[in-house]
C-alpha cells in the first residue's frame, strides 16, 4: 500500500553510470526503473526530474572558460538524453512512459504542458521531465521542487549516493551521524545542503516535504513510497 498518492523523484545523471565514469551503464538504468514499476504498481502515481551530469562529465573538459549559460544549455540537452534512454527503458519493461521538455525540441519530446502532465499522471503514466527549468543558472534539484509543486506532488524524493542526511559526510568522518528527520530550518542552521539553496526554500515555502535516499540501496524506493523509515525526512 502506498503513503503517498503523487510524487516528484528527483534522480541524478551519475545514478545512471553505475560504476562507469560516465554514460549510462545499462544494468544499472533497468534496476532503475524495475524499481520505479514496483512503485507504480502500488498505485502510486510517479513524476521524474533527473540531471545529466552523467553524460556533462564526459565534454566537462571542453566546458571550461565557457559562458556559464552555455555551459547550461549542455547540461539541460544532456538531461533530454537521459530522459529519452529511461523512457524507452521503461517501454521495454512495459510502463508507459512520456518525457516533457521544458526546452522546446518538439520532434524528440513534447513540451512540459502543466495540465498535460497531470493528465498522463492520472491515467497511471510515469512522466519524465527533461530540461531542468529550461532557464540557465537553476539546478535540477530547482527543477524538482518547481515541478514538484505544480503537480501538486505530496513529497519530493532525493534519490542519492548517500543513505540519508548526515551531521558530516560520512565517507570522511566516521562519527557523521544520520538523520530520520530534520526540519528545515534545523537543515539551513546547520548548513547540511540537503538541495542546492533555491530548490530548498522553494519546498519549505510550499511546505513540500523532501525524502532523501540511496537510489543504489534495493528496494529502497519502495520502502520509502509505503512509509517505512528509510533515509531522512526534511519537513516543515
Amino acid at each position: 500500500m502506498a503513503a503517498y498518492k503523487r510524487i516528484l523523484l528527483k534522480l541524478s545523471g551519475e545514478a545512471l553510470m553505475g560504476d562507469d565514469a560516465y554514460g549510462i551503464n545499462r544494468a544499472t538504468i533497468v534496476r532503475i526503473v524495475r524499481e520505479v514499476q514496483e512503485v507504480t504498481q502500488l498505485g502510486c502515481e510517479v513524476a521524474i526530474v533527473i540531471g545529466g551530469g552523467n553524460i556533462f562529465r564526459g565534454v566537462a573538459g571542453g566546458s571550461v572558460g565557457m559562458d556559464r549559460a552555455t555551459a547550461d544549455y549542455m547540461g539541460m540537452l544532456a538531461t533530454v538524453m537521459n530522459a529519452l534512454a529511461l523512457a524507452d527503458t521503461m517501454r521495454q519493461e512495459g510502463i508507459t512512459a512520456r518525457v516533457m521538455s521544458a526546452i522546446a525540441i518538439e520532434q524528440v519530446v513534447e513540451p512540459y504542458v502543466r495540465p498535460k502532465a497531470l493528465q498522463y499522471l492520472e491515467e497511471g503514466k510515469v512522466v519524465i521531465f527533461a530540461a531542468g527549468t529550461g532557464n540557465p543558472f537553476f539546478t535540477t534539484d530547482t527543477a524538482a521542487a518547481l515541478r514538484g509543486a505544480e503537480i501538486g506532488a505530496q513529497i519530493v524524493l532525493k534519490a542519492t549516493k548517500v543513505d540519508g542526511v548526515y551531521s558530516a559526510d560520512p565517507n570522511k568522518d566516521p562519527t557523521a551521524v544520520r538523520y530520520a528527520r530534520i526540519s528545515f530550518d534545523e537543515a539551513i542552521i546547520k548548513n547540511l545542503q540537503v538541495l542546492d539553496a533555491t530548490a530548498f526554500a522553494l519546498c519549505r515555502d510550499q511546505k513540500l516535504p523532501i525524502r532523501v535516499f540511496s537510489i543504489f540501496k534495493s528496494g529502497a524506493l519502495k520502502r520509502v513510497v509505503q512509509g517505512e523509515d528509510e533515509g531522512t525526512l526534511v519537513h516543515v
